[in-house]
């Protein structure tokens, strides 16, 4: 559902409503239509007990998706949050070392920052972040830290320390890069949407003589199948649309921020 990935949770709740009912109103009036003569004993005869496996089968793929954009989208948390703890440890870290070093530190780890929030995020919104481009800063910071002079046991620890912060930042970071690639693939997305209409399709024949119950019925399920359809939509990129993960801790942390 690319074209869907910038609409607010209100537009695509409206997007994902409409759509699915047009579906559901479509194969209504299709089936009504139909249901005549010989056409209206035969789709008498298909059987309500057909329903509860149909349904079933959405529900399980409904299931397994939502499983997959939850995962993904806690992963994606995760490595923000794991980002910003390694960068505000190097921050409280530096502070062993001469004022030079720690101001030079904290410029460094505010560009990288401020590169996140600026460049990265809306290219991982878009799914086109890339690890290609090593994070000039973060690699500076890495290599300034390399090669400090410890001139106490605590300076020595503290390098260390410092080294290995950077490093757990630096491979934060790949993770929510690969993470912000995540998303269902329009194959699944067309599997779950043929199963629903069929599902549909199933309730309409099932309650073809009665029309009312037919509406009533596929109503229900198709404002079921839009919900869970918005569920999975709008956790479907993990840094896209109002329950994307934002770079809020990041900027907590920066060391340069007013």
């Amino acid at each position: 559902m690319g074209l869907l990935d910038d609409l607010s949770t209100g537009w695509l709740s409206l997007a994902v409503f409409a759509s699915t009912y047009v579906l559901a109103a479509a194969i209504y009036l299709c089936v009504m239509a139909l249901a005549t003569g010989r056409s209206a004993v035969a789709f008498k005869a298909v059987s309500p007990g057909l329903l509860p496996p149909m349904g079933l089968l959405f529900g399980l793929l409904v299931g397994f998706l939502v499983a997959q954009v939850w995962s993904d989208s806690a992963r994606a948390q995760q490595a923000v949050d794991r980002e910003a703890s390694a960068l505000r440890s190097v921050d409280l870290l530096t502070d062993a070392f001469p004022d030079e070093t720690d101001s030079r530190m904290r410029v460094l780890i505010h560009r990288h920052v401020d590169q996140a929030v600026t460049q990265e995020w809306p290219a991982m919104a878009r799914g086109k972040a890339t690890l290609s481009v090593v994070p000039a800063a973060l690699d500076d910071a890495l290599q300034l830290a390399l090669a400090l002079t410890p001139r106490t046991e605590g300076q020595t620890t503290a390098q260390r320390e410092i080294v290995a912060s950077l490093q757990a930042a630096l491979d934060a970071r790949r993770q929510r890069i690969i993470v912000s690639e995540f998303r269902v693939t329009w194959v699944t997305w067309s599997g779950v949407i043929f199963v629903a209409a069929l599902t549909l399709l199933a309730i309409a024949f099932v309650q073809s003589d009665n029309r009312l119950a037919a509406a009533i019925a596929m109503g229900l399920f198709a404002s079921a199948v839009a919900s869970a359809f918005i569920l999975i939509a709008a956790h479907d990129r993990p840094f896209t649309g109002d329950a994307g993960v934002r770079p809020d801790v990041l900027e907590q942390v920066d060391p340069g921020a007013p």
